[in-house]
């Protein structure tokens, strides 16, 4: 332990300033003999680790922008021996931007591995939903609160990160680094786009990006079943995605129970085929249900995607195989976006709190707004109201990051083929338009897809977590990511796979044929890809 760090370790040590910002309170303690586990599901990029008796300074900065009313606290973590002289802040999750469990989780495991790192609150505090924090009063947004969440909070982050770890350490760090996913994917591009000098590298997992088409969408399997006015077993919906699963399975020449090719899936496969066969129900106690056409119609269009009432496609669907009705992995478990409860009347829709408070909290601007009797009509013009009043805000939308990559900075990117809250179609068609803008990105940003892996983390997928090393030796030494490797479960067995670099996808080598090994498979293309919508 270095002694004259440990001295150092007290609020009189720490002087932080921010344009725009007050500072009120700075807050510092000696944590020791700290031991804690740090899960890969948390770390997304990297492996588990066991942090052992540590020791570190907590400091906590509490501060204002004058006049909005705000009050935000970063939180940093750092080491007081061992550091590696390297910066890592992490993200949050869901309408929490960070000081939660998660990002808890990523900071324990960024310190065993020597980095000072830092989370932020954006003033919102940890609860799991924007109910305290959206509304100053009905009909009156918090604008302040929003832009804390989209933007503003994430460069005060990294100045007065860097400026605390100046001061305690007496030197600023030698590389910085982001990592988050879904709302710290979202994040962490915000960054790129709008604070390209922040951080070095960034690992933007499952972004939340096009945030204003995105979280209507997460209504729309539940305002289809309500125009429908019939709400299905969840078991007719799982039977429908085990039909796909076992249609599609070997359209990448592999049988092991996961959609690798999506698109291939839509075009192949149809969810009406399966109507009128029989399934066993839990939500009946066991007793058959017949998969009924309203339920092939509620899988069909949330494979398809949000659309209007003229038939346009507002926002991708979720991929097959994808998980419709059974909670999403995280510490704020959402429902499936097709999710009904059930008893012996019948079924009802289950909603996710993400997509159901931006429309009834941001647009509706009414948290009493009754969601469940919209004709399509007001469905559109919710939807539409929020793309136009919100994106600029929170969008995370512009593909100019021409300045993000002249000051050397480097993205990895990562998306779940089977996540089952943000459409997988989102991240690749951001990544298609900074092509259209800069056809050399693959040199500063790669993005790379995951067959089997839920939403951040879960599902038949290993975490991909050699990407935040690969990041690393991208940064410092040049070196550039190829394929990346993986594990995947296959009938509950471990099979080493790879995966490859958007537009590229791994295949099996026949003459190798052994599909458990990661040497029998290679990158192979470029794949043709269309991904994206007119804007609306």
């Amino acid at each position: 332990m270095n002694s004259s760090l440990v001295a150092a370790c007290n609020a009189a040590s720490f002087n932080p300033s921010i344009f725009g910002g007050e500072i009120l309170s700075v807050e510092a303690n000696l944590v020791s003999n700290y031991s804690a586990n740090a899960p890969d599901a948390f770390r997304y990029v990297a492996p588990s680790v066991q942090l052992k008796n540590a020791s570190f300074c907590n400091i906590t900065v509490s501060y204002t922008h004058p006049g909005q009313g705000d009050n935000i606290i970063i939180e940093s973590w750092f080491p007081v021996s061992n550091w590696n002289g390297r910066f890592q802040a992490v993200g949050g999750g869901g309408w929490v931007a960070g000081r939660f469990a998660i990002s808890y989780g990523a900071m324990v495991g960024a310190l065993a591995d020597g980095f000072a790192t830092t989370t932020t609150d954006a003033g919102l505090g940890a609860a799991p939903d924007a109910n305290p924090w959206a509304l100053d009063s009905p009909g009156n947004v918090n604008l302040y609160n929003l832009q804390n969440l989209g933007s503003v909070s994430l460069n005060d982050q990294a100045l007065i990160g860097k400026a605390l770890i100046s001061s305690f350490y007496g030197r600023a760090p030698e590389y910085s680094y982001w990592t988050g996913c879904s709302q710290g994917g979202q994040q962490g591009l915000m960054i790129a786009q709008r604070y390209p000098t922040a951080y070095d590298g960034i690992i933007a997992g499952a972004p939340a990006i096009y945030w204003t088409e995105m979280l209507p969408s997460l209504q729309w399997s539940q305002q289809v079943m309500a125009e429908l006015d019939y709400y299905p077993y969840g078991c007719e919906i799982d039977a429908i995605t085990a039909a796909a699963i076992s249609a599609c399975d070997n359209l990448d020449g592999v049988v092991d129970d996961v959609i690798a090719c999506p698109d291939s899936c839509l075009a192949t496969f149809n969810p009406f085929s399966v109507v009128g066969q029989n399934v066993k129900c839990t939500q009946t106690n066991g007793t058959e249900v017949r998969i009924s056409e309203e339920a092939a119609i509620v899988v069909n269009s949330t494979w398809n995607g949000m659309t209007m009432r003229n038939g346009k496609q507002i926002w991708y669907g979720l991929n097959p195989g994808s998980d419709l009705t059974g909670d999403s992995p995280g510490i704020d478990k959402q429902p499936g976006v097709a999710a009904t409860t059930c008893n012996e009347t019948g079924c009802v829709g289950v909603p996710s709190s993400l997509g159901l408070q931006w429309i009834q909290l941001f647009v509706a601007r009414n948290p009493d707004k009754d969601c469940t009797n919209l004709t399509r009509t007001g469905f559109d013009d919710l939807a539409h109201a929020g793309i136009q009043q919100y994106s600029s805000i929170i969008g995370t939308t512009d593909p100019d990051l021409s300045r993000f990559q002249e000051v050397g900075g480097k993205i990895i990117s990562f998306h779940g083929l089977a996540d089952n809250v943000i459409p997988t179609k989102g991240t690749e068609q951001y990544y298609n338009r900074v092509f259209d803008l800069l056809p050399n990105v693959h040199d500063f940003y790669r993005y790379y897809e995951v067959p089997g892996l839920s939403h951040c983390f879960g599902g038949a997928s290993g975490q991909p977590d050699q990407l935040f090393s690969q990041l690393r030796n991208w940064v410092e030494n040049g070196t550039a990511p190829e394929s990346s490797p993986v594990k995947l479960t296959v009938a509950e067995k471990t099979h080493d796979r790879i995966l490859c670099p958007y537009l590229q996808v791994a295949r099996l080598n026949p003459a190798c044929g052994d599909a458990a090994k990661a040497s029998c498979w290679s990158c192979v293309g470029p794949r043709t890809s269309e991904s994206t919508l007119d804007e609306i």
